[in-house]
């Protein structure tokens, strides 16, 4: 898989990347990362890549032609057609279900937005998909693309050493996961549950599932209707 990150502050991304999981993936060759400094893409010696918004208001907004060429640039390289994604407010609500297809895909291209927003003619001509982390705001698109990526990067095969981890963890199955336990067996008067000594894996399944239904029924009811529907 090729990752692309366009972005103005390409010394963000590359730190978040040094220590997130997709070292891994970098070390086995499964993943190859290509950080893009949009600004090695301006069109004036100042290096900007941003401007007032026509009509008016607060705020500025990322421009079209440092973009333009920037993606071009990354397609161009890209041996597969690329998949732009452009995290934003405005986009689909990640979820397991969204990292998992894009996991599959060969080539992806991340827009880091800024300021108020990017141009929309970037979204019209190029963005395939817009994805948004929560129904908030935050001040990079830096921090919003690396959730993004790494929500989908330790779902490629090979990328986690143990890939059965990850396909139990919570939203895979539309279910909030058990609780884990690890030794001392007690500490404080706070034991580990019996079944989960016992070495009778039939029941710690058993257990595991019913604290699951128990845990997603309690915190996120949404969930739990959507995964009754499902089993309808």
């Amino acid at each position: 898989m090729n990752i692309y990150f366009i972005t103005p502050f390409p010394e963000l991304v590359e730190t978040l990347v040094k220590n997130n999981i997709s070292n891994q993936g970098i070390k086995k060759n499964l993943v190859n990362i290509d950080v893009i400094n949009l600004r090695d893409f301006s069109n004036n010696e100042y290096k900007q890549i941003d401007d007032e918004p026509y009509g008016g208001g607060s705020g500025m907004i990322m421009m079209c032609e440092p973009l333009f060429k920037a993606i071009e640039h990354c397609i161009d390289k890209s041996s597969h057609k690329p998949k732009i994604i452009f995290p934003s407010p405005k986009g689909e609500i990640l979820n397991h279900s969204v990292s998992e297809n894009l996991s599959k895909e060969n080539s992806l291209i991340f827009i880091c937005g800024h300021y108020k927003g990017i141009d929309q003619r970037v979204i019209d001509k190029y963005v395939d998909s817009e994805i948004s982390i929560g129904d908030y705001v935050i001040s990079n698109g830096e921090l919003s693309s690396m959730i993004v990526f790494d929500s989908i990067i330790r779902l490629v095969p090979g990328v986690l050493n143990d890939l059965n981890s990850a396909m139990t963890d919570s939203f895979v199955d539309d279910l909030l996961d058990a609780p884990y336990f690890t030794r001392p067996n007690e500490i404080d008067g706070l034991k580990v549950p019996d079944v989960l000594l016992s070495g009778n894996h039939q029941l710690i399944e058993e257990w595991k599932k019913n604290k699951k239904i128990e845990i997603t029924k309690d915190k996120r009811p949404d969930l739990w209707k959507k995964y009754k529907e499902k089993k309808k």
